[in-house]
């Protein structure tokens, strides 16, 4: 009987997926910012990725691509169900296109999920959480923070509102 017991614990799943948002990595599952996220709804472009201070270092961006393969990329933002996707397309570097979830917490932590092909998000179980910043109608900067030789150091992302 004890065995049996054992068996059917060690079998059974060890978590769930939660429901939707879902927490990436660390992030905290807080209530959305709804106005942050109405306001990035639309289509983007990225304009500049800038390490402030660290010019000379190369970034592997979203574990994809070099952080300047991102510059001339374009985002779609749809805020009513967090979904929507990106495209890198610098002539330099190789082109990728993925659907992305994402959302915006009252922290002012902006969680991303990059989808594979045909894998819906709660399938997937790691993302990037990067902080917003200078928000407005038609920009805004997502931070993220890495360490160039133990020291923090921010990749800002600035995006720009494309018609």
């Amino acid at each position: 009987m004890c065995t049996m017991a054992f068996l059917v614990f060690a079998c059974k799943p060890t978590s769930t997926a939660p429901a939707a948002p879902e927490p990436v990595s660390n992030a905290p599952m807080t209530k959305l910012d709804k106005t942050s996220q109405v306001g990035i709804k639309g289509n983007w472009q990225i304009t500049n990725v800038s390490y402030p201070g660290s010019n000379y270092i190369k970034v592997n961006s979203f574990n994809l691509a070099d952080s300047k393969c991102f510059i001339g990329s374009t985002w779609k933002f749809i805020s009513n169900n967090n979904k929507g996707n990106m495209t890198l397309n610098s002539p330099d570097c190789s082109a990728f296109t993925s659907e992305i979830t994402w959302y915006v917490n009252k922290e002012g932590q902006f969680v991303l999920k990059i989808l594979d092909e045909g894998l819906k998000s709660k399938k997937v179980k790691t993302g990037f959480v990067l902080g917003v910043r200078n928000q407005t109608e038609t920009s805004f900067e997502l931070i993220d923070k890495i360490n160039v030789g133990s020291k923090p150091t921010d990749v800002v992302y600035q995006f720009q509102k494309v018609n």
